[in-house]
């Protein structure tokens, strides 16, 4: 009787976990960290604030649209310096093994999440040694002025100037809601930076547990304020490996993947196992030019390693139809793009005539920093240095490909190390500021600017253009800004990447983000 009862519960046990609905997404590398406050990379966005966290306003599925999230409406004054929102009630944070929540989500926890980033002398700010990436990207520092508690549902923030770009920046993982009584607790337990490791949330999904460089575990919210996900379990499965991600996709143990070998696309699309997603990124893979350092503080010496690139041999050899040559730093797909700027072409003869005026007629020697890392933007980052390297010597230019393990390198060159070297970027709210003002403005020196650019003309017409609210007016500006990056050149602005997004045949009503992240609520799983 005894073993019977046994049995049978192991066979219930079963049973259930059969019929749970589990998807695994297969990807190509770990996150550099589960808080979005912290992080700037699209890998660690996905592994938390897609699943975990909410917003006050996010994007629509497969949208650059805003639409409520944690705040059900706002208002905004008739200057545009004052935002006031109306918060969602009934909305229940996470629990975990360290915390059980007391309350509901409230303003307290909005600004908390603000003040953290915003105040250097709150108590979470140097917590995790945040340095706040992406906030300061997007000038929050400069540009929040208050953010005000009016009661438990409704919070105030006030701006500085006016910035046509605010709201669609709140729909940005970097300003997710935090749990603040999760982290008063854990600051009195004594581990504060439990709030960014083990992190807590109001999204669809609950983060259940990380394996280091194997596996990230959640499961579904049964309180999510939009109602349950179809799916019960999420996992993310660390694939370094590109033919390893395919293999187990057609073996049934991945049901999505990231960044494919561009290689095998063509076998993908002809997989009866396999349905092949696309989308124009919202991207752009570039060289950029330390431009504070000799020989590269010489605007005629960054044109002419302009010219000496051939650009149409790298999507060919590096892209191989899945991208497309990029002659602005502005993806063409997003508005505001100057489609009037004429590219540099391929001219070696050019390069060497403007490195003589440059006083380099013999050339000079120099280094390549390669990124260690595929991103969704460039899919062989040595390949593409070998070829530029390639060109470069061409000219006379002998270049040296150097590379360091991903953190490092991006420390490094946010230090001012940097020589020349691979980078890349997708947009995160549809907006071109999200382009020009993280990686070209002079405030995001030492952050997001690897070029260490600095152009008072150019801050001056960003500034214009945030503080309008005419979306033609603003457009006009940023095809101005264009044309003097066009002619300063930090850059080499290389390619355009297409984002593929390779899944089961099970997988339904998936919506590729423009922004390249995935989502997967709203996602079904059909046998």
């Amino acid at each position: 009787m005894k073993l019977s009862l046994i049995a049978t519960t192991l066979f219930i046990s079963t049973l259930a976990q059969a019929s749970d609905k589990t998807l695994i997404n297969c990807v190509s590398r770990s996150p550099t960290g589960f808080s979005p406050a912290l992080v700037m990379d699209g890998t660690s966005y996905n592994a938390s604030s897609q699943q975990v966290y909410n917003r006050l306003v996010e994007f629509k599925r497969g949208s650059t649209e805003i639409e409520p999230a944690l705040a059900e409406r706002w208002e905004v004054s008739d200057d545009g310096l004052a935002y006031t929102f109306y918060l969602r009630k009934g909305v229940k944070f996470h629990s975990n093994k360290e915390f059980k929540p007391s309350r509901e989500f409230n303003a307290d926890d909005v600004i908390f999440s603000f003040e953290r980033q915003l105040n250097k002398e709150h108590p979470y700010h140097n917590v995790s040694n945040g340095t706040y990436p992406y906030f300061k990207a997007m000038k929050f520092p400069k540009l929040l002025k208050s953010v005000e508690k009016v009661d438990d549902y409704t919070v105030k923030i006030l701006l500085n100037k006016r910035d046509a770009t605010f709201l669609s920046s709140l729909g940005m993982d970097f300003i997710s809601i935090y749990s603040a009584e999760y982290a008063d607790t854990m600051l009195k337990k004594g581990t504060p930076e439990n709030v960014d490791t083990s992190p807590i949330g109001t999204g669809p999904f609950v983060f259940s547990g990380y394996q280091l460089d194997q596996k990230i575990r959640f499961l579904a919210n049964k309180d999510y304020w939009k109602g349950k996900a179809d799916i019960d379990r999420l996992i993310f499965d660390i694939v370094p490996d590109a033919t390893t991600r395919y293999a187990k996709l057609q073996a049934g143990s991945c049901d999505m993947i990231d960044l494919p070998n561009v290689a095998d696309l063509d076998k993908m699309k002809k997989d009866p196992k396999v349905k092949v997603l696309s989308q124009p990124g919202l991207n752009i893979a570039y060289i950029a030019f330390n431009t504070e350092k000799a020989p590269f503080d010489n605007v005629k010496v960054r044109q002419a390693l302009n010219y000496a690139v051939d650009k149409n041999a790298i999507i060919d050899a590096v892209y191989r139809g899945a991208g497309v040559v990029a002659k602005n730093p502005l993806p063409p797909t997003i508005w505001g793009y100057n489609n009037e700027i004429t590219d540099y072409e391929y001219n070696p003869e050019k390069a060497k005539a403007l490195l003589k005026e440059a006083g380099f007629e013999n050339g000079f020697e120099t280094k390549i920093w390669v990124q260690p890392v595929v991103r969704a933007s460039n899919p062989n980052p040595r390949r593409m240095a070998e070829l530029v390297q390639s060109d470069w010597n061409k000219v006379g230019v002998k270049a040296e490909l150097v590379s360091y393990e991903w953190g490092d390198y991006i420390k490094r060159t946010k230090a001012g190390e940097l020589t020349t070297g691979t980078y890349g970027w997708s947009g995160d709210n549809g907006d071109p500021d999200n382009f020009l003002s993280p990686l070209l403005g002079s405030d995001n020196i030492g952050n997001s600017n690897y070029a260490r650019f600095n152009s008072p003309e150019l801050d001056a017409l960003l500034d214009k253009a945030i503080g309008l609210s005419n979306k033609a007016e603003r457009a006009k500006i940023y095809e101005q800004a264009q044309v003097l990056l066009k002619e300063q050149a930090p850059w080499i602005n290389v390619a355009h990447s297409i984002n593929f997004a390779p899944m089961s045949k099970r997988v339904q009503d998936y919506k590729q983000s423009p922004f390249g992240y995935s989502y997967f609520y709203g996602v079904k799983l059909v046998d």
